[in-house]
């Protein structure tokens, strides 16, 4: 049995972790062209074929906002079909919940003088919270977000959480 986190993008993030926790895949997938449709279709064939009928699933959902919501949503639908057409059952986790999940609120500051991360600063955040929490490094945010999304499928399964603020995350997941 593995637990496998997907975190879909151009470079989509995918990590298999064992019984133990322990990363047995960690890499970053892309499509075999440049051009659309066959850089999706082959992104979507080439995750596919990492992922095994046993293996307990968790892949981020939607993007709230991006500048490419065309490629995202044919994507994260893509992904969802094709494990769906495999029979394969997967839980989606919202993006905040992901980061929840490792303590990151997105906010920096005290209160009354808190500002909001963003982009580059919010994913160095969630860097340093795994190296913190768990002593992953991966130099791909996508790798490190579907390295988080694979622990809280370990975590579902297990019956078993790290840290307190992790309890909530793993308890509103529904299965896909």
């Amino acid at each position: 049995m593995r637990f496998v986190g997907i975190d879909p993008a151009s470079k989509t993030g995918f990590v298999a972790l064992g019984p133990d926790g322990m990363p047995l895949k960690s890499k970053e997938i892309t499509g075999d062209s440049e051009k659309d449709p066959e850089r999706m279709a082959t992104l979507i064939d080439n995750i596919i074929y990492q992922v095994d009928k046993e293996d307990i699933i968790c892949i981020e959902g939607f993007p709230y906002a991006t500048q490419r919501a065309m490629f995202a949503g044919g994507l994260h639908h893509g992904i969802r079909n094709a494990l769906w057409k495999r029979g394969i059952r997967y839980y989606e986790v919202a993006p905040n919940s992901v980061k929840k999940f490792v303590d990151v609120t997105g906010w920096i500051g005290e209160p009354g003088n808190k500002r909001r991360l963003k982009d580059k600063e919010k994913k160095k955040a969630v860097m340093d919270a795994v190296k913190k929490h768990y002593g992953f490094v991966h130099s791909s945010d996508n790798v490190v977000d579907a390295y988080i999304l694979a622990q809280i499928a370990r975590s579902m399964h297990t019956k078993k959480v790290k840290y307190e603020h992790q309890i909530s995350v793993v308890e509103n997941l529904k299965l896909a």
